[in-house]
């Protein structure tokens, strides 16, 4: 099989991780995720690791090296790795979908969630400093920050759209008809 980056994105809680972790470990991707080098600066400047710190930091980075600056290192670490799967967790914006596009075995996965069951799941699961402390209030707040309010718009540009209201099982099933494909298609380039 030919090198695929699939990238994931989704709203605030949708199951991005969920998605990607699944990957990783029943399908043997190597997992990569947008906001890994966002946080990795904000613990070398022993800033806390909250949604508003990092869309901050975001917002610096990309108004000093490029709109597409996140996009660019991700897409070199996927390319520069040996693995030949990657799954690129956290799209989060055109311009880094638009540069991501650019390389020929990119597909992209949407995950698709209610409001209602993704504020559940942000208050459960507590990535972030603040995620346990949240109030509907601050998540739909959170929700219309700036590295935010683009993402639904990204939908229309999937390959790939996953129902994500449903159970684990049905998610994970889900993403092994998405792997299927994924492989039928990888095949069907190869062999042009």
């Amino acid at each position: 099989m030919q090198k695929v980056v699939l990238g994931i994105s989704g709203e605030i809680a949708s199951g991005k991780d969920t998605v990607g972790d699944y990957l990783a470990e029943a399908h043997g991707a190597l997992k990569l995720r947008f906001s890994q080098p966002l946080r990795d600066t904000l613990d070398c400047l022993h800033l806390e690791q909250n949604r508003e710190n990092m869309a901050r930091l975001s917002m610096h980075l990309r108004k000093a090296f490029g709109e597409d600056v996140l996009s660019r290192v991700i897409l070199a670490e996927a390319e520069g790795s040996d693995a030949e799967f990657v799954v690129v967790d956290g799209i989060r914006r055109l311009p880094d979908m638009v540069h991501m596009e650019t390389d020929e075995h990119f597909y992209f996965c949407y995950v698709d969630v209610t409001p209602e069951k993704r504020f559940e799941r942000l208050t459960h699961r507590r990535q972030n400093t603040d995620d346990a402390s949240k109030t509907a209030i601050q998540f739909e707040k959170d929700a219309q920050l700036e590295t935010e309010v683009g993402i639904r718009d990204l939908k229309d540009r999937a390959d790939f759209v996953i129902d994500n209201d449903g159970t684990l099982d049905e998610l994970h099933a889900q993403v092994d008809e998405m792997v299927i494909e994924l492989q039928r298609r990888s095949a069907k380039e190869e062999s042009m």
